[in-house]
């Protein structure tokens, strides 16, 4: 196990470097002038051409690159170009608005997918499975924008049971803020539900089909016991890697439904550095980002030995 976490480790530190210079090179290639974006069109090119010194956006860019990465790791990500406010505490707080969205919907969509899911293979080709299958299939196409939308008009406005904004205060407690966090995660839910739920009945299905699953029955074991303790183990091992998936997704890649509601996650904060080039943002941003999505798959490999005893991690 330790030289798996040494190697993964490892691949990880390559991911993020070469995700590094991808970002760096990405926003170097943006339209504009960063400092004539900053100054305003009316200022003059002496102005310009000085805050681009100060910026130190008149260096090559391999010097930027590399001072950009060094400092991004001893954790000096730098000003905002805009607000000329430090990049870290306003990402790590949106982060933190993120990671509480993200919870509440994975609280919401991961245990009713799999319950679903687990349904659906055991009532298979029967009208419970086509009940399930079509209505969570018909919520993954259906966009978030769409589903926001319908959800604050019967919900929030209609039946006035939740706020239709969930502008949160910044210092706002996980509790303060439940009630502004679950219609953006119902919403987010919709979609994900789906493949929760269809990824956990073909697992399911599979392992019911095994030998050892037989055997148990023929046994005389209780049905839920033989569905907690030889089905379930061995047929969520597909679902861990779409959860894992998932973790990336909801804490980077919200942005639609953070717009629809209004809520200050990290999504709705990259949208609005893009629109304004705030370069410090959109790379900080886009790194946590790429870290969330390699410690999620770790933690996913990590969970499948756990699930799985016959499946020895990183080695033979």
């Amino acid at each position: 196990m330790s030289g798996y976490l040494v190697k993964r480790a490892g691949f990880i530190l390559i991911t993020l470097i070469l995700a590094s210079i991808i970002i760096f090179s990405v926003t170097q290639f943006l339209p504009g002038d960063v400092a004539r974006i900053i100054l305003g069109q009316f200022a003059t090119d002496v102005a310009v051409e000085n805050l681009r010194e100060e910026l130190g956006l008149n260096e090559p860019a391999y010097r930027q690159y590399i001072s950009w990465a060094v400092n991004f790791v001893q954790g000096d990500w730098g000003d905002s170009l805009v607000s000329r406010q430090p990049v870290r505490p306003m990402v790590m707080q949106r982060l933190g608005n993120s990671a509480m969205l993200a919870g509440m919907a994975l609280l919401i969509y991961v245990p009713l997918g799999i319950i679903l899911g687990v349904i659906a293979a055991l009532k298979r080709d029967k009208l419970p499975d086509q009940m399930i299958a079509g209505v969570s299939m018909a919520f993954v196409g259906l966009p978030e924008f769409v589903s926001g939308l319908l959800l604050i008009s019967f919900l929030a406005i209609g039946a006035g049971w939740f706020p239709a904004n969930s502008s949160i205060a910044p210092e706002a407690t996980f509790a303060q803020s439940v009630p502004y966090l679950i219609l953006p995660a119902i919403t987010v839910s919709l979609a994900g539900l789906g493949y929760i739920a269809r990824m956990t009945r073909s697992g399911t299905i599979d392992v019911l089909r095994t030998d050892y699953v037989r055997a148990a029955e023929l046994k005389g074991l209780p049905g839920w016991q033989v569905l907690l303790r030889h089905v379930l183990r061995n047929s969520l091992l597909p679902t861990v890697t779409v959860v894992a998936m998932g973790i990336g997704w909801l804490i980077g890649g919200l942005i639609v439904t953070e717009s629809v509601y209004g809520y200050p996650g990290l999504g709705r904060m990259l949208v609005s550095a893009i629109q304004r080039q705030d370069l410090p943002i959109i790379q900080a941003v886009s790194m946590i980002v790429v870290v969330v999505f390699s410690l999620s798959n770790l933690a996913a490999d990590l969970l499948y030995g756990l699930l799985n005893p016959r499946i020895r991690v990183g080695g033979k």
